[in-house]
This record gives C-alpha cells, structure tokens and sequence, in this order.
C-alpha cells in the first residue's frame, strides 16, 4: 500500500515517531493541520467523530478536542501550542484525559517538509514524561487509530485538491 503510516518507537526510550508521505502540497497538508473544519474531518479513527471545544492555533495557543465514540462516549485531548511556523512545523503538548491521574503530558514536535512532486513528508515526534506513558499510549490502539487517520486525511486531500483545480479552470 502506497504512502503506509510508520510507527517507530525504540524500547526504553521515552519518545516515538510517526512518519507518513501524502500526495499534496506541503501547504495543503499544513492547513489540514491547523484549519478546524477540516481537522475535525480526518483527526482520529473512522469510528468517531469530533469536536472542537477550544482551538486557538498560533504560538502561545492551547486547544481542546472532544472525540466521540461509536457508542456516545467522549474523550477529550488538550495541550498548549507552543510555536507554529507555518508551513514548516508545529511544537505544542498534548494530554489524553482519560486517564485517571492528570500530568501525562507528551511534546510533540510535527514537521512538514516538502518534496518533488507536489508531495510532502510529516515527521512527527512524540515525547513522553516516561517510556511507561510512551508504552501505554502504544498500548491503547493509537497506531491503528494514527492509520485510519491518515486515510482519512488523503481522502480530504485528494477532495480538496480536485475541488482546487475545479475552482482554478
């Protein structure tokens, strides 16, 4: 399968990466990112949906999303942003709420690098407090849910991109 999600987090190590090519412009990919209603379209399993409670997307912001289960249940994700560098990178923490003692806290560092072809690479790093945190998050089906995201997130790319060149003929 083209453009596979990697997943790659080395033991006893407190980090993981997420490394994933898209066939679109790193600007696009970028927009997809930061842009809440698209975000909300791709962002998480196909199981669920999602909402915004707060997003403020610029250096010094924070946000919260909401996922919503097949079931009705919701779980919330918030963090702090702090650097966007638009269309290169993106720092910001982020904290899964479900769990019972709060402070898990993850900094994510996302990179998007642009390459031939009107593709682009997203790099994302991931570190934990603890390779405990890092291997309860591995743990809990992230990988799965990072690839039907993704999936996702081509599906809008590719809509967005012929909705694009519709608009420019």
């Amino acid at each position: 399968m083209k453009n596979q999600t990697k997943v790659t987090a080395e033991p006893g190590k407190q980090e993981l990466f997420i490394i994933r090519e898209f066939d679109a412009p790193r600007e696009l990919v970028f927009k997809a990112f930061t842009d809440p209603e698209l975000l909300v379209q791709w962002w998480g399993p196909r199981t669920t949906t999602m909402k915004i409670d707060f997003m403020d997307y610029k250096t010094g912001g924070s946000y919260r999303y909401i996922q919503i289960n097949g079931k009705g249940y919701e779980y919330g994700f918030n963090g702090m942003v702090h650097d966007v560098s638009e269309p290169e990178r993106i720092i910001q923490t982020g904290e899964f709420e479900g769990l019972p003692e709060k402070g898990h806290v993850a900094l994510e560092t996302i990179l998007f690098k642009a390459l031939d072809g009107d593709r682009t690479l997203v790099t994302i790093q991931d570190v934990f407090q603890a390779v405990s945190d890092r291997d309860a998050a591995i743990a809990s089906g992230m990988e799965g849910g990072l690839r039907e995201a993704n999936e996702r997130l081509d599906e809008l790319l590719n809509k967005l991109k012929t909705l694009t060149k519709t608009m420019s003929q």
